[in-house]
């Protein structure tokens, strides 16, 4: 299955683009900015939220593309407990590289900071995880960020779902403020069901941002846009 909006082209993931969504995933990893002022061990990065994706279950991902380059993603799981076998299986490994890496070829301030962050307040920070419920996240490079090809990618990946015969999906999605988040995941059809304040981008960014867990009813509506836009309307 493929889709064209304008010059991209919206399809499954092959496992050339493995590289190219590694790219993205640290490229984009600060609020659509490169991860690097935050975090500057971009594979560690990359091998932690992009690996399960498209090393254990590439079928849930597909990406948008440009004159054959690929810009975007949206990655997905079927399989939540397949997924934290998975992780706990190689999460050792990072959990060992990043020592490794923080004691003989010591990280800078910012990303000490982070990993401390992580170790210290980050379980507190994440939103609830509705349990045996797919899910998904999607990036997108600046050059291809429009309306139309964000409603494409992730129109695909939902329909896919659809078709899989799941009946909801929750995504995290990151805001700048509570009310105004909420409205927009709602118009999209997507219901709120927590939210956390995230502080680990403050030194960077003045703006209080939050982290939203946002559900969406696959049988109520598997796209962006048709009945939920009505149905927010009043």
């Amino acid at each position: 299955m493929e889709a064209t909006v304008g010059r991209h082209l919206i399809r499954p993931y092959r496992p050339a683009d493995r590289a190219a969504i590694r790219a993205i995933c640290a490229d984009t990893g600060f609020l659509g900015q490169p991860i690097d002022p935050i975090f500057e061990d971009r594979e560690l990065f990359a091998d932690y939220l992009t690996r399960y994706y498209t090393d254990a279950e590439p079928e849930s991902t597909y990406v948008c593309e440009i004159d054959g380059v690929v810009k975007g993603y949206v990655m997905g799981c079927r399989f939540p407990q397949k997924k934290e076998r998975f992780e706990r299986r190689i999460l050792p490994g990072l959990v060992l590289r990043g020592l490794w890496r923080y004691f003989t070829r010591p990280y800078n301030p910012a990303t000490r900071r982070y990993v401390k962050w992580l170790l210290t307040r980050a379980r507190h920070e994440v939103p609830f995880s509705p349990p045996d419920m797919p899910h998904f996240h999607f990036n997108i490079r600046a050059e291809a960020r429009t309306v139309a090809t964000t409603r494409a990618v992730i129109d695909m990946f939902l329909l896919y779902l659809r078709d899989c015969g799941e009946t909801q999906v929750y995504g995290q999605v990151v805001a700048f403020e509570t009310r105004r988040g909420a409205r927009m995941f709602e118009r999209y059809g997507f219901k709120t069901v927590d939210e956390r304040e995230v502080t680990k981008y403050q030194d960077l960014d003045p703006r209080k941002i939050y982290l939203f867990t946002v559900v969406k009813d696959l049988a109520a509506n598997p796209t962006l846009y048709g009945l939920d836009l009505h149905k927010a309307a009043p």
